[in-house]
């Protein structure tokens, strides 16, 4: 879990928020010895660099692209010390699940999951989502395990930073060994659940499954992805641009998808 934390804190490098927070997890319930025992596992990561006064200028001024304004108007107060549950930091709490979601799937169905930043502004990576490893992601200043790549968006986004301003990104995401059979027909497709969850998070904005918005410029005989009989009556798949999910469903291929952020919208420009 905290391996996971370590790698979402703030402060980690240049391009990264300058806050500076610990995000120690303290287990509170439901683990002992260092195994889980079945009970609901609680966790506490406590803020130690906060700073309301910082947001003292602004507490009648709604800020743009924030959700100052529609937050008001939903309960007719927000805080504004801070973004309140629209903030990046309440994601410490998926991570932090998460972790414990990753450790659960890889033991139990052998489901290996990685995800990459896959695109900044208008710079976009080329990564085989068959081979690639955490290890490549991780060796990347950007998380792009694209080497050359990796390196015109780190000098990007110091341009950027340089500038006062921000840019947005793509992550794109593989979980490969995902059985076929999980999703629902109509309501609870496993593609909508998983849109559903990335579209949750904070910024954003768009979202695709296999060849996305991109299988729009071909036809359908291209599109197809042809299948060969294999072991145990489960096809052979020699694409995927129906990124393992069709009606729904998965098909037993990796599941592949691609969440777009918006620019941070904290700017130091008008």
């Amino acid at each position: 879990i905290q391996q996971e934390l370590d790698r979402r804190r703030p402060g980690q490098s240049r391009l990264t928020t300058p806050r500076q927070e610990e995000d120690r997890v303290e287990i509170l319930s439901g683990v002992f010895e260092g195994r889980s025992l079945g009970s609901p596992i609680a966790m506490l990561v406590r803020n130690k660099d906060a700073r309301p006064s910082a947001y003292e200028h602004l507490k009648d001024i709604y800020r743009p692209s924030h959700a100052d304004w529609t937050t008001e108007a939903k309960y007719g107060i927000r805080a504004w010390q801070g973004g309140g549950r629209s903030s990046a930091r309440e994601t410490i709490g998926r991570v932090a699940a998460g972790a414990i979601a990753r450790r659960l799937l890889a033991e139990v169905a052998g489901v290996e999951i990685i995800a990459w930043v896959h695109q900044v502004q208008d710079i976009e990576a080329n990564v085989d989502s068959e081979r690639v490893q955490r290890a490549d992601v991780e060796a990347s200043l950007a998380r792009c395990p694209d080497p050359k790549t990796s390196e015109k968006m780190v000098e990007r986004i110091d341009e950027v930073r340089r500038a006062q301003d921000s840019v947005g990104g793509v992550v794109a995401c593989v979980a490969r060994g995902v059985p076929a059979g999980l999703g629902e027909p109509i309501f609870e497709k496993l593609d909508a659940e998983l849109a559903g969850a990335m579209l949750s998070l904070p910024a954003a904005k768009a979202f695709e499954v296999g060849s996305g918005f991109r299988g729009l410029t071909l036809t359908g005989s291209q599109h197809n992805d042809p299948m060969k009989p294999g072991e145990a009556g489960a096809p052979i798949w020699a694409s995927n641009r129906s990124g393992g999910i069709q009606g729904g469903i998965s098909n037993g291929a990796p599941i592949e998808l691609r969440v777009a952020f918006k620019p941070t919208a904290t700017v130091g420009v008008a």
